[in-house]
């Protein structure tokens, strides 16, 4: 029975290709068409060797014996597209790519916007020849990703002479650093300055990885001083999120002489990695891992009782594992700007505050009743103060406060390198989104002052900002979030 199979299966093949190939030139719409063909052409021939060779793809191996480590996602060959749409009707040829198989937009089409888009080897010419045929404008950002990825962060120093340069932590702000480092700071911190900061732990990740809150207070005991809670690293392969993170808490313990005039009467609380799972895998297997670890649901990853010809369709399988946490929180979660399939980077979960993650965060910020007065999480890349609302166009009705505040940071940012910044509501500036936290926090925790950072750059690196630009990011919004604490804690 299974050699009949083979035999259809190369049968298929043989008699499909040219007319998979015409139908995908004619209707460019399609353009996952051959690549997916192909795929599924080069998985069945891999069958048939196996078959008659005895023995069984190396994917599906390693998937019997329960293997748990994954090899390094490549982007060799990757392109990322930036695409303008000049007009609506090319808005809506954009969106009808959205769940195209194996293509990634970085940020939603929107018009007379730049929208980056990361397409895999096999799609790239089609996916310009969709945008040629319907006279789109693009450039190519880059042609091979992988190449750009080596350029981003330096090799690390010897760890025990970065010790020692550091005075017992591994921490510099001259590269990115991996989680265990990030963790290693963190305690280092609440032991040499104890008097100023408590490591709170409020839950843990999918994987089981602790979240951690950093305090920051200069009063001693139960405080009932206002607070401003700063978050980063939500999305996995935002790496500068988490640098930044960390460099504003290097800035107020390490330099608490220099910036005492915003610690002393305001308490601090810092998660530079809400996601830390997302963000470790990034680091040790896909770069561009947006979502958090939770397992994909069973319908979706387990083909078993399909046989192996179910591989073909479920051969990106792991892109179907996680969920986008800054769609998960329970305000008007799933009504726009959040996809429905696992398999997107925009999954939001089967309901609001399904993941561990959001709901740890979501559960330590109501304990703090009305404390928090500021919510500023931190995300790239865009270089963008944005504002509630996010699920719609209209505004809240203390907008012009909010604005008000969030002009005067983008004033003091600004003022450090001259970085030019913009300031607005996601609809308006980058796009609609429901079920994230900026727009929770003032909805539901009646937090007033909520924003959401997106860090440098405006696209020239993007997601792959090369570790030099950490310092700079880091002391620039610094200026703004301490612009932010001043105002908010006069109220």
């Amino acid at each position: 029975m299974m050699i009949f199979r083979l035999c259809l299966l190369v049968f298929a093949a043989s008699f499909l290709a040219p007319h998979v190939i015409s139908a995908a030139v004619a209707t460019p719409r399609d353009i996952s068409m051959v690549a997916a063909f192909f795929q599924w052409f080069e998985t069945a021939m891999e069958m048939v060797f196996g078959y008659f060779m005895g023995s069984k793809p190396n994917a599906e191996k390693e998937r019997k014996k329960g293997t748990t480590r994954e090899s390094r996602v490549s982007y060799d060959n990757y392109h990322v597209l930036r695409v303008i749409p000049g007009s609506d009707q090319a808005v809506q040829e954009l969106e009808m790519l959205l769940d195209e198989p194996g293509l990634d937009f970085w940020n939603p089409p929107l018009k007379n916007r730049t929208t980056d888009l990361l397409a895999p080897p096999d799609l790239a010419d089609y996916l310009k020849l969709y945008l040629q045929e319907r006279e789109i404008p693009f450039s190519v950002l880059t042609s091979n990703l992988q190449a750009d990825m080596k350029n981003q962060n330096p090799t690390q120093i010897n760890r025990s002479t970065q010790l020692k340069i550091e005075q017992g932590h591994p921490m510099s702000w001259e590269r990115y650093h991996r989680y265990k480092d990030i963790e290693a700071y963190l305690d280092y911190l609440g032991k040499t300055a104890s008097e100023l900061v408590k490591i709170i732990k409020i839950g843990k990740s999918t994987e089981g990885r602790a979240l951690k809150v950093v305090r920051v207070s200069s009063s001693k005991g139960k405080s009932a001083n206002p607070a401003i809670w700063i978050d980063g690293g939500m999305h996995g392969r935002e790496w500068i999120a988490p640098a930044t993170a960390l460099f504003i808490l290097k800035q107020l313990v390490e330099n608490y002489k220099t910036n005492r005039a915003v610690v002393d009467g305001i308490d601090w609380y810092i998660m530079p990695v809400a996601n830390p799972d997302g963000y470790e895998y990034s680091h040790s297997t896909d770069r561009f891992w947006r979502k958090n670890r939770s397992k994909a649901s069973k319908d979706i990853d387990d083909y078993d009782d399909y046989g192996d010809e179910a591989r073909f369709f479920w051969d990106d399988v792991k892109r179907c594992e996680g969920v986008d946490l800054n769609r998960n929180f329970d305000f008007h979660w799933g009504e726009v700007g959040m996809s429905k399939n696992p398999c997107k980077s925009t999954y939001g979960g089967q309901h609001a505050f399904s993941e561990p993650e959001s709901k740890a965060i979501s559960d330590f910020i109501m304990r703090q009743g009305d404390q928090i007065k500021s919510y500023v999480t931190l995300h790239a890349y865009s270089q963008m103060i944005l504002l509630p609302w996010g699920f719609t166009k209209q505004t809240p009705s203390d907008h012009s406060d909010l604005m008000y505040v969030g002009r005067k940071a983008l004033d003091a940012l600004q003022k450090v390198y001259g970085t030019n910044y913009e300031i607005g509501t996601s609809p308006t500036l980058l796009y609609p989104t429901s079920g994230s936290s900026d727009d929770w926090a003032k909805g539901k925790a009646g937090i007033k002052y909520s924003y959401t950072i997106e860090l440098r750059d405006k696209g020239k690196y993007g997601f792959l900002l090369p570790a030099s630009q950490i310092l700079p990011t880091g002391r620039e919004t610094f200026a703004a979030i301490k612009t932010i604490a001043r105002h908010v804690t006069l109220e």
